[in-house]
């Protein structure tokens, strides 16, 4: 049993955003630990069918209430409900789903932030709200790798705006709950993150060549292609997640999550040509790299491995063949 699980046996668990890539996960590690967990999502860019996967891997029932969140809790929860634990995961993460949907990146990053926050002053005030951020607060950055006390550099006027700038602005929100009404809101920035029930429509990079490599497609790569980017399993952050959201004493704590391991998206394409084209000799295709792409990212890690011991554990290979493994069942679901 992993050691985060004891604080969750028996526990109430809100996530919001849970039929997403992360939050499903997350609701089903909360659920083989013992908690019980009810799931507020639109279904903007989450799937029910994710939290269906989860009921049936761990036999268990999620409470599910379809509904945006950009209003006061109160509105939507059931009258008495006292969660121990929030967590936040109500916002689209890939660019270009944020940037198909930026009112509602903005909102769900803020109002929702705000609605949660003032939810858990009056009626749970003992609850932990975990806050998921981004990687994207740091922007393009300055300082490489970056740690939690870089401020960023990020354009407050730009294409991806609507998500790293409402994400800073969801990071002050919760630190003024914590400082003027000691609400125990943490915050993790989270760095790129691949594995089974990402979409495989993401637009991100591990999505975006893994399905071209899977399909016999070429490879497409943004600029030049030595951009870098860390890209951390799934299981690896729930489990980093869940130590920050259960650890007693860090009210008000910012840690990074991510693999500090770094590479260019030449070398990822690289990985996967060798790993899935096999018989296939895959062309790559290049084209003009987005406005504001920033082109260097790996977290600075020695924070959380300092204080909870965290750090990835799955390998990038490994991780890689796990993904494919859950895009090739998509695959067959959707050629029937």
């Amino acid at each position: 049993m992993t050691d985060f699980h004891q604080y969750y046996s028996g526990s109430q668990c809100l996530v919001a955003g849970g039929a997403g890539f992360l939050g499903s996960n997350i609701c089903e590690q909360l659920l083989t630990a013992g908690a019980k967990v009810t799931v507020v999502d639109n279904l903007l860019t989450g799937y029910l069918e994710n939290l269906e996967e989860v009921e049936k891997s761990t036999g268990k029932t999620i409470d599910f209430i379809q509904q945006d969140i950009c209003k006061s809790a109160s509105t939507y929860l059931p009258n008495g409900y006292t969660p121990d634990f929030v967590f936040h995961f109500a916002s689209p993460a890939s660019p270009p789903r944020y940037q198909q949907h930026p009112l509602e990146t903005y909102q769900v990053n803020t109002w929702a932030t705000h609605y949660l926050l003032e939810y858990i002053q009056k009626h749970a005030p003992k609850a932990v709200l975990l806050y998921a951020s981004t990687s994207e607060i740091y922007g393009d950055p300055l300082v490489h790798p970056q740690p939690e006390n870089y401020w960023g550099n990020v354009n407050p006027n730009g294409l991806r705006s609507c998500y790293d700038e409402a994400k800073r602005l969801g990071e002050t929100i919760c630190g003024i709950f914590h400082s003027q009404y000691q609400v125990d809101a943490r915050i993790v920035r989270i760095f790129n993150t691949y594995g089974p029930r990402i979409d495989v429509q993401d637009g991100r990079v591990i999505p975006n060549l893994l399905w071209a490599a899977l399909n016999h497609q070429p490879l497409t790569i943004y600029g030049d292609g030595k951009q870098t980017r860390s890209y951390c399993y799934v299981s690896d952050l729930v489990r980093g997640i869940l130590q920050v959201a259960g650890t007693p004493k860090l009210a008000g704590e910012t840690f990074n999550l991510g693999s500090p391991d770094e590479h260019t998206i030449l070398e990822t394409a690289e990985i996967i040509q060798r790993l899935f084209a096999v018989e296939h000799n895959l062309s790559v295709e290049f084209l003009p790299l987005p406005k504001d792409d920033p082109t260097r990212r790996r977290p600075d890690i020695s924070k959380i491995k300092q204080q909870l011991g965290w750090e990835p554990q799955v390998g990038f290979e490994d991780g890689l063949r796990q993904t494919a493994a859950y895009f090739q069942q998509k695959m067959k679901n959707i050629t029937g």
